[in-house]
């Protein structure tokens, strides 16, 4: 008998992950009785990993989590140097994870790039063709002549060569916001003037404010690029995410490419996504802090949140506001209100759950899918 043929054998009793993960750790050389040991136990390690039928999840991965979240830091993460590019760790993203926010402090993206494009000079050339660009960056100076009635620009000659740009190729990038207006451009400079005669500084003016936020290059939204170097290649971490864009890009390997952005990631690649996506973040976060949480109840959270199929933070207004019983609602936040309403619209509460028996000081049913016996008596 083959060592296949052995480990097969347990097929029925192992998940194929960890039967696929045995094959291809065991060596060549190993007997039937090495094996035999190996597989004895690795099948005792994942009985003893299995939950007890009635053993209260919930409860255990709340206080897993709740316990080391207590001793977490406030801290936020700088990049020496970087202004924009902060990144939010510790309590503060995790209440963002696990509240499921909209809008996050700090949005950034990890892009990978295919070979040969993951070499310092390709990530360079990339990093820079994907930061977003404004105008008021070519800009070296805003001149307003009162006297004469004109507005003069003069650009950065290094910024233009910089990203391959002329200054006639900036100034049709704005054409269209300067409607009423002649544009002459010189070699490194532009003259603006209105194209009736009379007072005109406060369209000038205006027009001056209008044109230094209007986007030149780049993808919308990627305010910062920062080549980083990871292992033997180079990967590009942004402040801002535009994830739709960047994985149409043929140079990005959209396999290990990820945003921060749990809502962004459900709307490109679905809820699955997000689902890992917040796994992923949380786990990060307690990495990150030195501590210690088993995954399984990171993904009971995880699963609680993404069920419904779309993403719900823990809160009133997401997870919560799901319960059916009106008393465990209003355990969590503004009990008035639950109360009020389910009066109003003669809700009925079973008391199926933990909460609401605790409340009203009654035995709890606890023991998730745990057989009940009906028994006749005489």
């Amino acid at each position: 008998m083959t060592d296949k043929d052995l480990i097969e054998q347990y097929a029925d009793r192992l998940p194929p992950s960890v039967l696929k993960a045995i094959q291809e750790a065991l060596p060549s050389k190993a007997t039937k009785k090495q094996v035999e040991h190996v597989m004895e136990g690795t099948l005792a390690a994942y009985t003893a990993a299995k939950i007890h039928p009635g053993e209260c999840v919930g409860l255990v991965s709340a206080e897993s989590i709740g316990e080391p979240g207590t001793q977490m830091t406030l801290n936020t993460f700088h990049f020496a140097g970087v202004a924009e590019m902060n990144v939010t760790t510790g309590l503060p993203r995790l209440i963002e994870i696990l509240d499921a926010r909209k809008e996050i402090k700090t949005p950034m993206m990890e892009i990978y790039l295919k070979s040969p494009h993951n070499t310092l000079e390709h990530v360079r050339t990339f990093a820079a063709k994907i930061k977003e660009t404004v105008f008021d960056e070519f800009v070296t100076e805003f001149a307003l002549s009162i006297f004469e009635q004109v507005l003069r620009i003069t650009f950065n000659p290094e910024m233009l060569k910089m990203h391959s740009l002329t200054a006639e190729e900036l100034v049709k990038v704005i054409r269209l916001r300067t409607k009423g207006f002649t544009v002459q451009v010189k070699e490194s400079e532009a003259l603006f003037k209105p194209k009736e005669s009379g007072e005109h500084i406060k369209e000038l003016y205006n027009i001056k404010e209008k044109i230094r936020k209007v986007v030149v290059q780049g993808l919308k939204g990627i305010r910062q690029v920062l080549p980083v170097k990871r292992g033997e290649e180079y990967i590009v971490l942004t402040s801002g995410t535009n994830l739709k864009e960047v994985l149409e890009m043929k140079e990005v390997d959209p396999v290990r490419t990820f945003c921060n952005d749990l809502y962004e990631t459900q709307a490109v690649l679905g809820i699955e996504a997000a689902r890992q996506a917040m796994i992923n973040e949380v786990s990060k976060v307690i990495d990150a802090q030195g501590l210690n949480i088993d995954i399984r109840h990171i993904m009971l959270v995880a699963d609680t949140m993404c069920v419904s199929g779309t993403l719900r933070g823990v809160t009133r207004y997401g997870v919560v506001s799901e319960k059916a019983s009106v008393l465990a609602r209003a355990s969590f936040e503004t009990p008035i209100k639950h109360l009020t309403n389910a009066a109003l619209a003669g809700e009925v509460d079973n008391l199926t759950s933990v909460v609401e028996n605790v409340m009203i000081n009654q035995p709890v049913p606890i023991g998730t899918g745990l057989p009940g016996l009906v028994v006749k008596m005489k």
